[in-house]
């Protein structure tokens, strides 16, 4: 068997597979987020570290888990986990969605060497900028920290003892040099750091250590299985979802909203503001469009009118064109297209008639519009779609996922019944890293059902995202 971990930013989930690639089980630990002042975002990594305890002890109250022969990690990007000499943590971790150092980030992407070797803007909710934030501001902390680490990365400190990132999560950091697959001491000088701060680099399907024996026998596991590289949240949900070759993609309603398409050559765009980074595979990397509100925007819409999401989005009723109440998703800022860390949401063009129901259409349709830009920047480099997988846990929504529909003009596949996201990829390339299976058994899921765009409404759709489009540029220095 074989145990996938995704630290995610509302939880962690562990989920437990067998050498067919069935699911056995899983269990999830939630997880808190502070927000201490406007564009903070916090988590204390020894939460982690107890979410993910309590997962495997659930996991082990209903499975023997002495035939797990590898472990595999995913985890939310970008993160700063700052670590002193003794690997013991210095502050909160500041989150990738953490966006208080936009002048950081501002700095850093004025050298032109950091887009060239990255192949990325540098965003404010990257690693580097956060650092630099840390000595501008924390300047005694700054002097203690030995390591930065990303999020996935200490939870592989405590389980193994070592060090060590993959190709995937390393490219986010504003350090790598997405190419050569490597550190770059140019980018690291820039910062104030040195490779010495930063854990050792392996291939997301390759190991990375070995399980400690006291941790074994405290969780019920074998000791010394291998752990796995593993990979950046999207690129972990690639690989469970099969996305690994070039003209397949998936799109996932999480937290944030991800558009992802998988490339066998390296093919960077930064001033599209999409992420090309390393996949969680050699030899292959990625284009992603990101969103900081997806499945956030509509939790927050559910918070305002005090209801459920689920009961939202379920008392709309048939599709229909987009009416005049519209929403702007950027309730943190926003990353592609705009790379924009001032902006903030909006809803507007509210009348009389503007009932609930109305503004839950708008928020799904506005969430809609801003995945779409990502899709006209990807198309805008080359790539092509034709399909996409959905996932995530907004994919459960037919409404929404018509609307995606509509909006892309695209046919969107729902997997059956199954678990194909971070956790799923991440068991898939602990199975790798202990020589169980090939790259060549990341198969995509089997499909439940298509939604495909109503043709009647495609119109309509597109000329509603030329005035969400129009909005942006209105109140973009209002807001």
């Amino acid at each position: 068997m074989f145990i996938g971990l995704d630290l995610g930013t509302s939880g962690v989930k562990a989920l437990l597979m067998d050498e067919h690639q069935v699911i056995l089980g899983s269990a999830t630990s939630g997880l808190s987020v502070a927000r201490p002042h406007s564009g903070w975002s916090e988590q204390n990594p020894l939460d982690w570290i107890n979410a993910t305890r309590n997962t495997i002890a659930e996991l082990a109250q209903n499975h023997d888990l002495g035939s797990v022969s590898g472990i595999g990690l995913s985890g939310q990007m970008h993160g700063a986990t700052l670590l002193d000499k003794s690997d013991q943590v210095l502050r909160p971790c500041m989150l990738w969605n953490d966006t208080r150092a936009h002048q950081e980030a501002a700095e850093l992407d004025g050298v032109p060497s950091f887009r060239t070797q990255t192949g990325n803007i540098v965003f404010p909710g990257f690693t580097a900028p956060k650092a630099l934030w840390v000595r501008n501001h924390e300047p005694d902390l700054f002097k203690k920290t030995a390591k930065v680490l990303l999020p996935k990365d200490y939870l592989r400190l405590w389980l193994t003892g070592e060090h060590v990132s993959d190709m995937s999560d390393a490219a986010g950091t504003s350090w790598f040099n997405t190419g050569a697959r490597d550190w770059s001491d140019e980018l690291l000088s820039a910062t104030d750091l040195s490779r010495q701060h930063m854990p050792d680099l392996v291939e997301g399907s390759e190991v990375s250590g070995y399980l400690r024996a006291d941790l074994a026998q405290e969780l019920g596991l074998p000791t010394g299985i291998p752990v796995a590289g593993g990979g950046g949240d999207n690129a972990a949900s690639a690989v469970g979802a099969g996305v690994v070759s070039p003209g397949q993609a998936f799109l996932s309603l999480g937290t944030s909203g991800v558009l992802f398409a998988a490339n066998d050559g390296y093919a960077p765009d930064a001033d599209t503001a999409l992420h090309t980074f390393c996949h969680a595979l050699p030899d292959r990397w990625h284009q992603m469009g990101v969103i900081l509100s997806a499945a956030d925007a509509i939790n927050w819409y559910a918070n305002l009118v005090n209801n459920d999401p689920s009961v939202l989005t379920a008392e709309l009723g048939p599709s229909q064109a987009p009416g005049r109440a519209m929403f702007l998703p950027y309730l943190g800022g926003e990353r592609t297209p705009h790379n924009d860390a001032k902006v903030r949401g909006a809803l507007i063009g509210l009348e009389h008639a503007t009932d609930r129901a109305a503004g839950t259409r708008a928020v799904l349709e506005g969430v809609a519009f801003a995945l779409a830009d990502s899709l006209i920047a990807m198309k805008a480099t080359g790539t092509e779609l034709k399909d996409i997988i959905a996932i995530g846990g907004g994919a459960r929504s037919q409404a929404w996922v018509q609307i995606i529909a509509n909006v892309f003009d695209m046919p969107v596949h729902i997997p059956q019944d199954g678990d194909f996201g971070a956790a799923f990829g991440a068991a898939r390339l602990g199975m790798l890293a202990a020589g169980d299976a090939k790259e060549d058994d990341a198969t995509p899921p089997k499909i439940s059902h298509t939604i495909e765009p109503e043709v009647s409404l495609v119109a309509a759709f597109a000329e509603s995202h030329e005035r969400y489009k129009a909005t942006y540029r209105a109140l973009r220095d209002l807001s």
